[in-house]
C-alpha cells in the first residue's frame, strides 16, 4: 500500500507539474497572441473576442458540463481520469496570470514565439498524459463520441480539433492557423516522440491469471480490440492463454498502471508498434 501512495504523489506531483507549464503557456503565447490550437481552450479564446467571456469562466463551465455529460454517458470510471485536470488547468490558469504578465518575454520574431510555446506545451502535456489524466474538455467530448458513435478516439479528436482551429483562422486571420499547426506539431512530436516512445502505439503480451476482468476493460474501457493466445510454458509445458492488443502511445501509463491494478502479478511484454494495418474495426488507436 505504502508503494501504492508513493506512486499516487509522484503522479499527481507530476500532473501540477504538467497543468503548470501548459497554463503558463497559454498565458504567455496562446492566449495573448489569439492562437487557437483546438480544444476548450482554444474555444474560449474565440468565444473571448466574439461575446467577451472571460476564457477562464468559459474553461471551467464548458468542463463542467462535459463532465456531468461524461459522467450519465460513460460512467464514472471513465470519467474519473478527467476531473482532476478539468477543474486543475482552468484554476492553474487563473494563478500563473500574474506570473507571466510580470515576465512580459518578448521574441524578435513570431516563429521563436510558435517554437517555444509548442515546445512548452508539447513537454507539459507529456508530463500530464505520463500520469494517465487528461485535463478534460474534448478528450471527454472525443470519448463520448468514441463510446456512442463508435468513431476512434483519434478520429473523433481530430475533427473537432481540425473545426476549431478553422473557426480561429476565420475569426482571427489565416496566417493564426500555419502558427497553431507548427504548435500542434511540436506538441506532438514532444509528447509522441520524446516521453512516451518513439512510436505512435505500443503492442502489449499479457499473461495474467484474470483473463476475464482485463479482457473486459481492454474492449470496454479502452475500447479496442484485443486478440487471445495460446500458450505453453516452456519449463513446465502448462498450457494457458495469454492476451495481446495495440494500444495508442499516449495511454500507456494510464494502461499498465490499470493492468497491474487488476493482477499486480500481472506479466507484461511490450514493444513499440510501428504500423497497425486492416483487421481492426474497434480500434482506439488514432490511426484508423
Amino acid at each position: 500500500m505504502k508503494k501504492k501512495h508513493k506512486r499516487l504523489i509522484l503522479r499527481i506531483f507530476v500532473l501540477l507539474i504538467g497543468i503548470f507549464l501548459v497554463a503558463v503557456n497559454y498565458n504567455m503565447f496562446l492566449l495573448p497572441n489569439d492562437l487557437v490550437i483546438g480544444g476548450v481552450s482554444g474555444l474560449a479564446i474565440i468565444i473571448k473576442k466574439v461575446c467577451f467571456i472571460d476564457p477562464v469562466l468559459f474553461i471551467y463551465f464548458i468542463n463542467v458540463l462535459l463532465i456531468i455529460i461524461s459522467f450519465f454517458v460513460l460512467g464514472w470510471k471513465k470519467t474519473s481520469k478527467s476531473v482532476i485536470g478539468s477543474l486543475l488547468f482552468p484554476l492553474f490558469i487563473s494563478l500563473t496570470a500574474p506570473l507571466t504578465a510580470k515576465l512580459n518575454i518578448s521574441f524578435q520574431s513570431d516563429i521563436i514565439m510558435v517554437l517555444v510555446s509548442g515546445l512548452m506545451l508539447g513537454v507539459g502535456s507529456g508530463l500530464i498524459y505520463k500520469t494517465g489524466f487528461t485535463t478534460g474538455g474534448m478528450d471527454i467530448l472525443s470519448q463520448i463520441f468514441g463510446d456512442k458513435k463508435k468513431v476512434s478516439f483519434g478520429t473523433a479528436l481530430l475533427i473537432i480539433n481540425v473545426i476549431i482551429v478553422l473557426a480561429g483562422g476565420y475569426i482571427f486571420g489565416y496566417e493564426k492557423v500555419v502558427y497553431a499547426i507548427l504548435i500542434l506539431f511540436l506538441n506532438s512530436t514532444l509528447v509522441d516522440r520524446i516521453l512516451l516512445g518513439i512510436s505512435d502505439s505500443k503492442m502489449f503480451f499479457i499473461y495474467t491469471t484474470k483473463v476475464d476482468e482485463v479482457k473486459k476493460y481492454i474492449t470496454e474501457d479502452i475500447n479496442t480490440g484485443v486478440t487471445i493466445l495460446k500458450i505453453e510454458g516452456g519449463y513446465s509445458s502448462k498450457r494457458d492463454k495469454m492476451l495481446m492488443c495495440v494500444i495508442r502511445t499516449r495511454d500507456y501509463f494510464s494502461f499498465k498502471e490499470t493492468i497491474l491494478g487488476i493482477d499486480p502479478k500481472a506479466f507484461l511484454v511490450i514493444n513499440d508498434c510501428y504500423e497497425v494495418m486492416g483487421g481492426v474495426k474497434k480500434a482506439n488507436l488514432p490511426f484508423i
